[in-house]
């Protein structure tokens, strides 16, 4: 199980990381929200345990976040908050479990454990943007005639090719899943060999970026990939 554990108290993290990793867990631990926000967003973390003030990103929004995004990933907050408004705030923000410090590491444990018990989560699949046409930053592509224009320049697609680059359009800064790329590229039945995205999207890059324009597909290591500008996605 893995698990993504942000709190910039480093005196407690260490230790509720060890006894983590002591009891089986894979623990990636980080003391900066908006470090930790990105983990959260791009890795597939079976549990997030999140402390409510943090630099950057505070954990409540961190989980706001993941929420509207229709990542349903059990959080539990870890938290020196006490009051009655302050755990409904939290809950409402989309949390499974709630803890106030200070607490024993074995009540943590058994927390962790009862979160894990779940059922896996359903992550929603990600919302189009609705818009006239495709266009994402200076790139334009007419599905219907297989045609893409970037700053001007006429680029001819395959058929593959424009249901790729489709795809991606649709999801701007939104990463996505292999295997969810794979679904939509290839139908029911059909058994592309094991590079086949990557080397489509390989194809796309060679067309769509050329030497001196700035990147649009992002290769989001192990997870997949996301379409757009580097600073809107940040």
């Amino acid at each position: 199980m893995q698990i993504l554990l942000v709190d910039d108290e480093i005196e407690m993290a260490q230790p509720i990381a060890q006894i983590l990793r002591r009891e089986g867990y894979a623990v990636s631990m980080v003391h900066d929200g908006t470090v930790g926000q990105k983990m959260a967003m791009e890795a597939g973390f079976d549990l997030l345990i999140l402390d409510w003030m943090l630099p950057g990103v505070s954990g409540l929004e961190i989980c706001r976040s993941l929420r509207q995004q229709g990542n349903q990933t059990p959080v539990l907050f870890l938290t020196a908050k006490d009051t009655l408004d302050d755990r409904v705030n939290g809950l409402d923000a989309g949390a499974d479990d709630y803890l106030i410090k200070p607490f024993e590491l074995r009540e943590l444990l058994a927390r962790v454990r009862a979160l894990l018990r779940r059922p896996n989560p359903v992550i929603a699949e990600p919302t189009p943007v609705i818009s006239q046409g495709l266009k994402v930053q200076d790139l334009e592509l007419n599905p219907a005639d297989r045609m893409a224009y970037r700053s001007g320049r006429a680029i001819e697609l395959s058929e593959k090719e424009t249901q790729l680059l489709a795809y991606l359009m649709q999801f701007p800064n939104q990463m996505l899943k292999h295997d969810r790329i794979s679904q939509h590229l290839w139908k029911p039945g059909e058994t592309p060999a094991s590079n086949a995205l990557a080397a489509q999207i390989r194809l796309l890059r060679r067309k769509i970026e050329t030497p001196g324009m700035p990147e649009l597909i992002h290769t989001v290591y192990g997870q997949g990939y996301r379409f757009g500008s580097m600073e809107e996605s940040e």
